[in-house]
């Protein structure tokens, strides 16, 4: 029996436990509890320019499969750019908004985009999406495939060739048997190694210590009070947050086992948070905000304190949100992250196409050499 796609306007028009039996726990953005948290406390509808036209697959009248899907009106919240595309459309007369994208809205990691049920494979679902695309021509501009992993990609990719490949270098920390943390810092070279402990120190130095709340200890005060740091970050660069405390006090009513906080504190008192997401193996920096300005606080409670935690909770992996070659010389090796990107207009596909190559070279090149500033000692 072929697979029948459907619409939704909201996450909510799939009962929870049916979303999730497909979707799983291992990577938390894609869980109903999350998407919609968004949904539900207008971080994600028309207002925001994100609205949700989730693609269902059925087989008669049972659900398949899933995609998270969006209209978007804009390019914001996506840590994927295409602003030179939508500008270089628009001056040759195209409309390049709204657009189509299937991503977790301001969440740029990697993990699972399209989930099948068992007995559905990944290839024949993804034909069914491609044809989707297809029948319906040129009615948008594109659609995008965000930050989905690396086998889902390939997979993509051979179903439906036309599909553009953009890469981006990002950088991802893996636990390598270093046992604990002073293990970790036994592999690198003695001057990061003592740099490190110093930064560390600074910290302590300057009255801040450091508290990892999980699950129910992360109360309502505590939340609260990140929520007002969150809000810091984007205030300082003259922005609104993307997301609201009441997203994050549902995430937490929801889903607060997947949470576990970094909360910084100058003697009784928080001044400083860190906000992680965990599924699977892999711990998720996502959120962070400080009301005091203090030196080496920022790596401490978003790096080196998601690396303990790794180490003592027996996690494989650390993604610590995107950008910043800071991070090499604290142990996050760059890797690679994949969009894709179906444009329906040959000549626009075409322009976009050699873009994409020259764009790739230059990732390549750009990864080889922060490998070379990696701060581990050479494997003997």
């Amino acid at each position: 029996m072929g697979l029948m796609i459907r619409e939704l306007t909201r996450v909510a028009d799939v009962p929870l436990e049916t979303w999730n039996a497909l979707v799983g726990r291992r990577y938390p953005f894609l869980r109903h509890e999350f998407l919609d948290a968004l949904e539900s406390t207008g971080c994600v509808d028309a207002e925001s320019g994100w609205v949700p036209r989730h693609l269902s697959l059925w087989q008669g009248e049972r659900l398949v499969g899933v995609l998270p899907h969006y209209l978007k009106m804009h390019s914001f919240g996506e840590y994927v750019f295409d602003w030179s595309w939508a500008d270089a459309w628009e001056r040759a007369g195209g409309r390049y908004y709204p657009k189509r994208l299937s991503a977790i809205p301001f969440t740029p990691a990697i993990g699972p985009r399209l989930a099948v049920a068992s007995d559905i494979s990944l290839t024949q679902a993804i034909q069914a999406v491609a044809a989707f695309f297809e029948e319906r021509g040129d009615d948008v501009s594109s659609w995008h495939l965000l930050f989905a992993d690396e086998r889902e990609v390939t997979q993509w990719q051979v179903q439906w060739p036309s599909l553009l490949r953009r890469e981006a270098v990002r950088f991802e920390w893996r636990d390598a048997g270093y046992g604990d943390f002073e293990g970790f810092l036994a592999s690198m070279v003695g001057k990061r190694r003592k740099e490190i402990r110093r930064e560390r120190r600074k910290v302590a130095e300057q009255g801040l210590s450091l508290h990892r709340l999980s699950g129910g200890d992360i109360d309502a005060a505590a939340l609260a009070h990140f929520y007002r740091c969150y809000r810091i970050t984007y205030l300082e660069r003259g922005q609104m947050p993307y997301l609201s405390e009441a997203f994050f006090t549902r995430l937490r009513a929801t889903m607060g086992e997947a949470l576990m906080l970094v909360q910084v504190r100058q003697g009784d008192t928080p001044v400083a948070a860190a906000l992680y997401l965990q599924g699977g193996d892999t711990l998720y920096g996502r959120y962070w905000g400080s009301e005091v300005v203090a030196d080496c606080l920022h790596f401490e409670a978003c790096y080196y304190q998601g690396i303990e935690y790794c180490l003592e909770q027996g996690l494989k992996c650390f993604d610590p949100g995107t950008q910043g070659e800071h991070k090499l010389l604290r142990g996050f090796s760059p890797e690679l992250s994949t969009s894709l990107h179906y444009l329906p207009h040959s000549g626009f596909r075409e322009a976009v196409a050699r873009f994409c190559v020259e764009e790739r070279q230059a990732m390549g090149h750009y990864r080889l050499a922060c490998r070379e500033r990696l701060p581990f000692r050479p494997v003997q």
